[in-house]
């Protein structure tokens, strides 16, 4: 665990709905060559204010645990995503997991005590193929040769107060799913190279050199309601900060959950993130979900870490 600081962020032109006629292998699928900009044309940006990190070690989801789920959104419900997932720590969460279900799972991460739900859509390479996963529709239209990341899970404290810690089985998620047909409200995609990562594209997939792996970063918000662990919308509960940290009146901060997720694509407009088939595999639809389930002894530990008043 290290001391860190989040990523900045710059927009980079997106025109909206209605736009693109689709790959043209999968017509209307997406993504088209408009959704990528070289690396070099993203505008640097200034880091915001340091803060403590810990970091949460989880593995790369080596055992290949993948649904098209989503147990916060719409649970109980097989392929409720219509968009494959990408899953570490706890190794059975699906539709149809409860808090019990999880509380008593075995777990992926180095914690044995974190059983924490920690997912999002895979990336693919768009020139590959690949079997279809479990529960899985080919009429989804997610094609191509699912990636494996290199996985960081961090928490961050806030620049402004101490954070409280996260209640047991929080829901939380980042970003929006539907961000393409919703408008950017309450998009949070982020985008970058690992060579180049104070320069990030919110709206574009970035062309990164040879090397540099493709970055996301999902980044999810930290100021809590003191009273809910979900909400009818899923964001209510839990809504991000200022650019400077504050939180809204009546909310305390909690830890700054951050997935930072790297991979080795091939060269070009090659690749995307998995999506509804409604949102074309659109950048700008990137999100990601959580759901808390650990042990009162780990959540202290990172407290204090985040707060200065214990070790990281």
């Amino acid at each position: 665990m290290a001391g860190g600081a989040a990523l900045g962020v710059v927009l980079i032109g997106h025109s909206g709905p209605p736009r693109r006629a689709g790959h043209p292998s999968h017509p209307a699928s997406g993504p088209v060559e408009s959704d990528f900009v070289a690396i070099g044309s993203v505008p640097r940006t200034a880091a915001p204010p340091a803060a403590r990190t810990f970091r949460v070690r989880c593995g790369n989801n080596e055992n290949g645990h993948y649904n098209p789920d989503n147990m916060i959104v719409t649970p109980g419900i097989r392929n409720g995503s219509h968009h494959l997932h990408d899953y570490v720590g706890n190794t059975t969460t699906s539709a149809s997991s409860t808090d019990l279900s999880l509380a008593t799972a075995p777990t992926t991460c180095a914690d044995r005590t974190d059983r924490s739900a920690y997912f999002w859509p895979v990336l693919r390479d768009r020139t590959g193929t690949d079997r279809l996963h479990p529960g899985e529709s080919a009429a989804d239209r997610n094609t191509g040769r699912v990636l494996r990341p290199q996985v960081r899970i961090t928490f961050s404290g806030n620049p402004r107060s101490d954070v409280v810690a996260i209640p047991r089985f929080l829901r939380v998620i980042a970003g929006d799913a539907k961000a393409y047909t919703n408008g950017g409200g309450n998009a949070h995609a982020q985008f970058t190279c690992a060579g180049s990562t104070d320069r990030i594209a919110t709206e574009k997939y970035p062309l990164c050199p040879a090397g540099w792996g493709v970055t996301r970063i999902l980044e999810f918000p930290s100021c809590w309601d003191q009273q809910n662990l979900d909400s009818a919308n899923h964001r209510a509960h839990v809504v991000y900060p200022s650019a400077a940290g504050v939180c809204p009146r009546g909310t305390a901060a909690i830890p700054k959950l951050i997935y930072t997720l790297t991979y080795d694509v091939p060269p070009g407009a090659s690749y995307a993130v998995d999506s509804f088939p409604s949102q074309l595999r659109s950048p700008i639809s990137d999100h990601a979900d959580y759901v808390n389930v650990m042990s009162s002894k780990s959540t202290a530990r990172v407290v204090a870490c985040l707060n200065g008043v214990g070790p990281c």
